[in-house]
């Protein structure tokens, strides 16, 4: 897996906003261990927030098993992954990140996801929370098959 994060970073940033960037560059080097020890026992990750095909009950995938398990189900299964983030809003414990992930999936398709990316980390750094509001028939709609 290629690694693709385009991001000003900066030198100072909160917590929150760090671990974001942690989470994203460990899903786009393809590091399920590294990604998964920066979340708390407990947190809980949401993406899509809602019930979806990767969530029936739409209640998150909760502590390392459960996100491993959602690893496992969504992560695994994508080639390369792009993150973008055009903007980036941090307040107290969280960040709000709205960009794009864009996915490389087998058989050469593409599929781009806009959405708004909320990350909450407690006092030690961890990720608590994960919650991805994006809507599942936007992001198929620029499912493409492309040659690179």
């Amino acid at each position: 897996m290629g690694v693709q994060v385009s991001w000003d970073t900066g030198q100072e940033q909160p917590p929150a906003r760090r671990a974001a960037f942690a989470s994203m560059t460990a899903v786009a080097a393809g590091d399920k261990e590294g990604w998964l020890a920066l979340f708390a026992p407990d947190a809980v990750v949401e993406d899509p927030v809602g019930p979806s095909f990767f969530d029936s009950d739409g209640k998150g995938h909760h502590g390392r098993e459960g996100i491993g398990a959602f690893w496992d189900k969504t992560i695994a299964n994508v080639e390369r992954f792009e993150f973008t983030i055009r903007d980036s809003h941090a307040g107290g414990d969280e960040v709000a990140n709205v960009g794009t992930i864009t996915t490389f999936l087998p058989g050469g398709y593409r599929v781009d996801t806009d959405g708004v990316f909320v990350y909450r980390v407690g006092d030690d750094g961890l990720i608590r929370s994960v919650r991805a509001f994006w809507e599942t028939e936007r992001a198929m709609a620029t499912a493409r098959q492309v040659t690179e």
